[in-house]
């Protein structure tokens, strides 16, 4: 008793413990390693404020931490044992917003032991949420959104929400994968990318190949700062890239067909490409939000007179369902159906990769009678093959969407062939370190609600001045008008021990200008890779951007910087339309 009122919170995340001045003594508390989770099929709606029977043996670990730290509380009374509830979400992260399976139902929960500190920033959000339609900034990493249906079952969400509770306080490391209820979704190719030596990560409850061990090296990411044991395996996935051929499964895209009279109507207004879906053209995307944010992005084929197939990342299956579905109006002829299950996908990717694939599928892949940015069906292995002519990465390269229960037979007959133009698996790791290189962006890192396509560089996929009205076409015109206060660019730096992870802080003559959202090291341009945007109030052009002397602060280390406002690799797109 009698402790003053400004003693500090102490937060001491070795020993999982917080120590905070309450009614004039001191709270200690912990989060547990091991926590349990309260199993009763539904509370008791007069269940509130409420406290379970002390269970001393619980609280003993948390006082060893507690008296690690201040060896002076041994010999202090203890006024009252507290053992209560709280809520965890399995990414540390709340759940806020609008329930996708219900209309005006709006969730805020989850808030992982910072329920009181976040209610004012919560509370005011959702009130945007109901009353807008969407809080004034983006909040993607707490949209419930971003969970997939898998959290509706109770065991899943029980035991994903315990291993949250357990990391509360421990290191967050990069690269780091959830291992709770895994694995749980498996493209059919899983076995044979196991057996092939991949580290596998989690996405959506997607099991996914991170990278591909080489015999005698166990496929494990160790944990590390600095480079990580796995980045020598990416690297070469990444150069076969480059200069071969590579497979990666991609599986776990979300696809979609949208179908109807008015399907065409629907995505006129609600994608912000020009409004002529040719048959077979694919069309890469931005669903625009009314203030031209980028809501997402996506690519969107013809694939007959009333049907389109519309593919988006893995993580972001409920989001873009909800932000396509919710443009349908109520008199319109348009059905949305979520068919990611049906098709596998198979990117294969690299200089040889037309030659690979000339090899074993009965069609034509030839420039001429296949260009860039064209689907067309073809036969592997007696497999139909939904072939679409894009690229991630930068190289010559075609997805193959193939029916799921003709995946490994695909797999099989492209690496029976394989051996005359090298074929070999790769991983997302590789993926991301070849998209940096190309300066790709990615929806929820480089682009949000926050920024509009002039600002991430793709004003040239926006037909602002086609003869059609989508929306946030108005509030684009206005911008276009005004110069830019931010813009996204390349980074580069040489020095070897200051690895980029995103959100490193980039410096413009010394002063803070923005940061990175996203970092990597790129093997074709042996150069450590960061893009993110800079920022000035009073507008950023060429001018500007190229005038300034550029620095990045890597963990407490300034280290010099080059800027690009070009792609590193191929900025010409030569090679992926060759």
């Amino acid at each position: 008793e009698g402790l003053a009122r400004n003693v500090p919170t102490v937060r001491d995340p070795d020993n999982l413990t917080y120590f905070k001045e309450e009614v004039g003594g001191l709270a200690v508390g912990g989060y547990e390693l091991n926590p349990v989770a309260w199993d009763e099929a539904s509370v008791p709606d007069s269940f509130s404020f409420q406290l379970f029977p002390e269970v001393y043996e619980r609280f003993e670990p948390c006082m060893e931490g507690v008296l690690a730290r201040f060896p002076a509380l041994e010999s202090v009374g203890i006024k009252q044992w507290i053992n209560g509830l709280e809520s965890f979400t399995e990414d540390g992260m709340f759940v806020l917003g609008k329930a996708p399976e219900k209309e005006n139902f709006f969730v805020g929960t989850g808030f992982n032991a910072f329920g009181i500190a976040s209610a004012g920033g919560a509370g005011k959000a959702l009130a945007e949420w109901i009353t807008e339609g969407a809080p004034e900034f983006d909040l993607w990493s707490a949209d419930i959104r971003r969970f997939g249906r898998y959290t509706q079952d109770n065991r899943q969400l029980r035991f994903r929400a315990l291993e949250g509770q357990a990391r509360h306080y421990t290191m967050s490391w990069p690269d780091h994968e959830h291992e709770a209820c895994r694995p749980l979704r498996r493209s059919p190719l899983y076995d044979r990318l196991s057996q092939k030596q991949a580290c596998f990560g989690v996405k959506s409850g997607w099991e996914r190949a991170n990278w591909f061990a080489p015999d005698g090296v166990d496929p494990i990411d160790v944990p590390s700062f600095d480079e990580p044991n796995w980045m020598q395996y990416s690297g070469q996935e990444h150069q076969a890239c480059r200069e071969q051929v590579v497979l990666i499964d991609q599986s776990s895209f979300a696809k979609y067909v949208l179908v109807g009279r008015d399907a065409q109507r629907v995505l006129a207004r609600a994608c912000s490409c020009r409004p002529d879906f040719k048959p077979f053209a694919v069309k890469y995307t931005q669903i625009l939000n009314g203030d031209g944010g980028i809501a997402s992005d996506l690519t969107v084929t013809r694939v007959s007179e009333n049907e389109f197939y519309i593919v988006t990342g893995t993580g972001f299956a409920i989001h873009d369902y909800e932000e396509i579905r919710s443009r349908i109006r109520p008199d319109q002829d348009a059905h949305l159906v979520d068919i990611t299950s049906a098709f596998s996908v198979l990117v294969v990717m690299g200089p040889s990769s037309r030659a690979l694939l000339s090899s074993v599928a009965q069609g034509d892949f030839s420039n001429e009678a296949f260009p860039f940015g064209v689907c067309r069906e073809v036969m592997i292995a007696g497999a139909p093959v939904r072939a679409l002519r894009v690229s991630f990465v930068g190289e010559l390269g075609w997805e193959l969407h193939v029916p799921s229960e003709y995946a490994t037979a695909v797999y099989d007959a492209l690496f029976d062939n394989s051996e005359k133009w090298g074929l070999r698996d790769a991983g997302y790791r590789s993926l991301d370190s070849l998209r940096l290189e190309k300066g790709n962006r990615l929806w929820g890192v480089e682009l949000s609600p926050d920024y509009n396509p002039f600002e991430a560089g793709l004003g040239g996929f926006v037909a602002i001045n086609a003869n059609h009205d989508f929306i946030g076409r108005d509030a684009l015109i206005r911008q276009k008008s005004s110069p830019l206060t931010r813009r996204l660019v390349s980074l580069t730096h040489d020095e070897p021990s200051a690895r980029l992870l995103g959100g490193e802080t980039i410096l413009r003559n010394g002063q803070r200008v923005g940061w990175l959202s996203s970092g990597g090291y790129g093997h074709s341009v042996g150069q450590n890779i960061g893009l993110g945007y800079v920022r000035n109030a009073h507008g950023v052009n060429d001018e500007y951007l190229e005038a300034g002397k550029y620095e990045l602060e890597v963990r407490n280390q300034i280290v010099p910087a080059r800027l690009h406002l070009q792609a590193l690799y191929d900025p010409q797109n030569l090679k992926l339309r060759s």
